[in-house]
């Protein structure tokens, strides 16, 4: 064989291997029952935040519902309870818990009672209810409810836990859309959005992507600082505002 019908002979067998794998990667592509994405993978909290929503859209193969639940990094939280002694709320007892979301919220086209059973909605944690907030505290069974429910009344009324899941919109039998809201106080870290593909009652497909919420700008650099250098801040925190109460009452005396 010839110098010039080896290269041919390379060159066809290199194309033809090119098109198989073209077509393998495009079978694949088309036989995935769930894509997904977000219009921004990272949100920005500047000096002036406040607050932003990301676009999540995507496409199922065939028809079925879809659910999409928003966990922010965890933290761990100290519910206090409130008592009134001689006329005057003090905090009495509390109990402390770990791992809990930071933010929480969740979307479906259809009431999710109606998507899944119970049980298939618990296994997966999919819904507010089903989160497991484990206490360190040694507490009775109503206390545990009590508690519970203090601790995310609390999240509702700072905006960091959803209060019902928001809607998904389909565009069509496959493209679907929804929008994620992130408040003035969103705390910063990593997320974690999984989106569940469902069909009768059971989990077909999960997808899952990261978003990222993140200071920039000069509050970012004050935020490092003040983490860095907790000490030094304080100082400077407190010559701040000895300065300002200084030329605060100048002003009123020349007044």
């Amino acid at each position: 064989m010839t110098v010039s019908s080896r290269v041919f002979l390379t060159v066809i067998l290199t194309g033809l291997l090119t098109i198989l794998s073209m077509g393998t990667v495009t079978k694949k592509a088309v036989a995935d029952p769930l894509v997904v994405d977000l219009s921004n993978h990272l949100v920005a909290i500047t000096t002036g935040f406040t607050g932003t929503k990301v676009l999540l859209f995507g496409a199922v193969e065939d028809e079925g519902d879809v659910i999409v639940t928003v966990r922010g990094p965890d933290q761990d939280m100290v519910v206090r309870k409130k008592e009134r002694k001689v006329g005057i709320w003090v905090n009495s007892e509390s109990a402390r818990y770990k791992n809990i979301p930071a933010y929480y919220a969740s979307a479906s086209n259809r009431p999710m009672d109606i998507i899944a059973p119970p049980e298939v909605l618990l296994d997966y944690r999919i819904g507010l209810h089903n989160q497991r907030f484990v206490a360190e505290s040694d507490l009775t069974d109503a206390d545990k409810k009590v508690y519970r429910e203090a601790l995310v009344r609390n999240m509702q009324n700072a905006g960091l836990f959803g209060e019902r899941p928001a809607k998904i919109s389909f565009l069509s039998n496959q493209l679907f859309r929804t929008d994620i809201h992130f408040p003035a106080n969103t705390p910063t870290g990593t997320y974690t959005i999984n989106v569940y593909l469902m069909r009768d009652g059971g989990v077909a497909s999960v997808k899952t992507t990261p978003l990222v919420v993140s200071k920039t700008g000069v509050s970012a650099e004050v935020y490092a600082f003040a983490h860095r250098y907790s000490a030094l801040y304080g100082i400077i925190a407190v010559i701040i505002a000895v300065v300002a109460g200084w030329i605060a009452s100048v002003a009123f005396r020349k007044g």
